[in-house]
């Protein structure tokens, strides 16, 4: 069921199918348990690292979920409901995250929460919200198991019904990246390296499987530490194998350094990495020899987008001090999509408590056009939207290569 196959999309026909919506809520200010005509607070969590390496992703995610809410609020989305953002810094590391999911679940306002970025701290927030029925909608995590369980490939089973994401996953990511290698960069050697955490692991496992299917050799696997500085190890080892390319599965804060090790090596072969490493911050710890290195992203790029113009404006006339980031517009949506379903959750709720399974449910039916394309989900609670886009280092900056879309073979 995973093998696939690329259909082009042209930027007209991307601009075309997504149109800016915003919805929300906002007024009052009276808190969560009071009733009758006052007003009543639903509380809105972002779990994402706030400090740290990534922080430059998880606080473009905060800021993102804040203009939702800001804006919701000012159109009085809900009557009689204010909504607020409690944003919770879980470090990139699934402890801080746990202990983020017990706050944000023992607070009764809270009704839903946005995050995280890591699979691996999703994987240990997904069940402290499912037990209080508070709805998880992620901008950013790709790995396959959270929406359909450890044996996703062969017997797919919903672990959570809480959570859903708004971004598409590694079962697509990996395949991706592994035909534009193959058939678009006609690289039919590769090296892979990955970082031995959830993410970075199930990333090269989806690329390595798809590339070997394609007809391609993986000549070398190595695996480093979250923590390690120094790559010389793995590359030594993967040197003698003469790749035409290394595969990174991880973040930035590693693959930069791993890439300008690997050029200084004589390794000069491009790197090529996901989402994880799709940041101006990679090309900062890269160096100028990163030019020519790859990543892909989620969906296509939000500045080229038409549906994402207002959301564009909007966040830069917020007065930010840090961008939105790769995962902004995927941030935005995924608010927007808890602020649509508690449109019907809160409609008639006394509190917020017992409006939590209502919200569960009504997330299944939300479907409305936003930044990023059109926003549902599947069964399991996957985006029904599978565009991506493979970006390259040229000039010192990522450049747009080409957005394609999956479909099913």
């Amino acid at each position: 069921m995973h093998q696939r196959s690329v259909v082009r999309v042209g930027a007209s026909l991307i601009v075309a199918s997504l149109a800016l919506t915003a919805c929300g809520s906002r007024s009052g200010n009276d808190s969560g348990g009071s009733s009758g005509g006052s007003t009543k607070t639903a509380k809105i969590g972002v779990i994402a690292p706030l400090s740290g390496d990534l922080s430059a992703l998880g606080l473009g995610i905060q800021h993102s979920v804040e203009l939702a809410v800001k804006q919701a609020n000012d159109s009085n989305a809900i009557p009689g409901w204010k909504l607020e953002v409690v944003p919770k810094d879980d470090e990139a590391k699934p402890d801080p995250g746990k202990n983020a999911a017990t706050a944000l679940s023992s607070d009764k306002d809270v009704i839903g929460v946005v995050g995280t970025l890591n699979t691996s701290v999703s994987q240990q927030v997904q069940p402290v919200l499912a037990a209080a029925k508070i709805v998880q909608v992620s901008p950013a995590n790709t790995g396959p198991g959270l929406t359909q369980g450890a044996n996703w490939q062969t017997d797919p089973k919903r672990p959570y019904p809480t959570y859903f994401r708004t971004c598409t996953t590694d079962a697509v990511q990996g395949p991706f990246a592994a035909r534009y290698l193959y058939e678009t960069a006609k690289i039919t050697k590769v090296a892979t390296i990955h970082d031995k955490k959830a993410y970075g692991q199930g990333l090269v496992g989806t690329f390595t499987d798809e590339f070997k299917k394609l007809g391609g050799t993986i000549v070398a696997a190595q695996t480093i530490n979250p923590d390690d500085s120094n790559y010389n190890a793995a590359l030594t080892a993967i040197k003698p194998s003469n790749p035409q390319a290394i595969y990174y599965g991880g973040e930035y804060p590693q693959a930069g350094p791993l890439s300008q090790q690997a050029k200084a090596a004589g390794l000069n072969i491009p790197l090529m990495g996901g989402d994880g490493i799709y940041d101006p911050k990679y090309i900062t710890l890269a160096g100028k020899t990163s030019d020519g290195d790859l990543a892909t992203s989620v969906g296509a790029p939000v500045e080229a987008l038409e549906s994402a113009k207002k959301f564009v404006a909007d966040y830069n006339a917020a007065g930010f001090k840090e961008p939105y980031a790769a995962y902004g517009g995927y941030s935005y949506d995924a608010a927007n999509a808890i602020i649509d379903a508690l449109k019907t959750s809160l409609k008639d709720a006394k509190d917020v408590e017992s409006a939590r399974q209502a919200t569960v449910d009504a997330m299944s039916k939300v479907s409305f056009d936003g930044v990023t394309g059109k926003v549902a989900f599947d069964q399991y609670g996957d985006t029904t939207s599978k565009v991506l886009t493979v970006y390259k280092v040229a000039g010192g900056k990522w450049t747009t290569v080409e957005t394609k879309a999956f479909e099913e073979k």
